[in-house]
């Protein structure tokens, strides 16, 4: 998928001193250490204009799939399940590309809009694309 949107001049270049994968939250001030930073929600975050958001990509097909994200957010399934079963839809390929640039050494941040920064799927998905990428 052709990204589009630009990086920002400021993080342009070498990106090898730089931590290869890390998550921030889509309204923490971007880093020139972000790297490539990739949106990886299935929604696009209320209150950010997409013109000034500094995401290279918006890969919603890394994102959990709409009925997953309600079954969790209505409380019908606990974040273990969810973690699960999201890791089931990541097996379909879906965050290959991301996989890809991390274990080319790339800095990747995935960038997400959840409320909650200690479980939420951008943790699962940066678990998830470490071990495929080292393995």
């Amino acid at each position: 998928m052709a990204a589009p949107f630009a990086p920002s001049a400021a993080r342009r270049g070498s990106y090898h001193h730089q931590m290869p994968l890390s998550i921030k939250r889509i309204y923490d001030d971007p880093a020139p250490t972000d790297g490539f930073r990739v949106l990886v929600d299935r929604l696009w975050p209320r209150g950010i204009p997409k013109d000034s958001a500094e995401i290279d990509e918006w890969a919603k097909d890394a994102a959990p799939s709409s009925d997953l994200r309600k079954a969790y957010h209505a409380d019908e399934i606990t974040f273990a399940e969810f973690s699960n079963r999201y890791r089931q839809e990541l097996d379909q390929g879906g965050a290959q590309p991301l996989i890809d640039r991390v274990s080319a050494g790339e800095a990747v941040t995935l960038v997400y809009a959840a409320r909650d920064t200690e479980q939420n799927h951008a943790m699962v998905l940066r678990d998830y694309i470490h071990e495929k990428a080292h393995a």
